[in-house]
């Protein structure tokens, strides 16, 4: 979609097991045509939480080269083992420059619902709005009036959700690791991401697959 609007995406790669993020390497590949940092936390498909420090060294790189932050937090309510997900928007500097995107689908498990929602400074909101009406036609009433009873709901709600994934996190990462998978940690997401090169050695990942 970058590439279709006339932009050209630059990738800054997280790599496993600790998927950390190189906060020199993502200030690098800022320049002056650089317009704007897209970022999905909880990160999907590798179940990373950005930490304090990398997202403070996001909010640092944004304000410095003046920015806009495009946040994927649609895994916001799905975090484990008493971890919290904190937007972006709320580092300093960042509340007029963020555009935080969350999604019915991931916190109500109701994925074919299809319905979203923006959070930003009313100027982003305007121009969001307007490419908006050309990606999505319309989106059922009765969907969305069923989305805001859902947000509405308390914490417990919210807590429960994201314990009920955890213990299927559990069950499904320990049934791997028996089956020979060498199974990294998933701190979020609906994702459990495995190494699979210890269950027939030799083979590449495709030849894994077709085995």
């Amino acid at each position: 979609m970058v590439k279709l609007a006339g932009g050209t995406p630059v990738r800054v790669r997280v790599t496993p097991p600790e998927w950390a993020l190189d906060l020199d390497a993502l200030a690098a590949a800022a320049t002056p045509r650089t317009k704007a940092i897209l970022i999905n936390d909880p990160m999907n498909p590798a179940g990373k939480i950005f930490s304090h420090e990398e997202l403070a060294g996001i909010a640092r790189i944004c304000v410095e080269h003046d920015l806009y932050a495009i946040c994927d937090e649609v895994y916001e309510h799905l975090v484990f083992d008493g971890a919290q997900n904190r937007p972006l928007m709320t580092f300093e500097g960042m509340r007029e420059r963020a555009v935080r995107i969350g999604s019915a689908g991931k916190t109500f498990s109701l994925t074919g619902w299809k319905v979203g929602y923006i959070t930003a400074a009313p100027d982003l909101l305007d121009l969001i709005a307007k490419a908006h009406q050309f990606v999505t036609f319309t989106t059922a009433p009765n969907l969305q009036k069923a989305v805001a009873y859902g947000l509405a709901k308390g914490d417990i709600y919210f807590e429960t959700l994201a314990g009920d994934l955890q213990a299927k996190r559990d069950r499904l990462s320990e049934g791997l690791s028996k089956l020979g998978f060498a199974v990294l940690p998933c701190a979020g997401t609906y994702f459990v991401i495995c190494d699979a090169s210890g269950l027939v050695p030799g083979l590449d990942d495709v030849e894994i697959c077709r085995h």
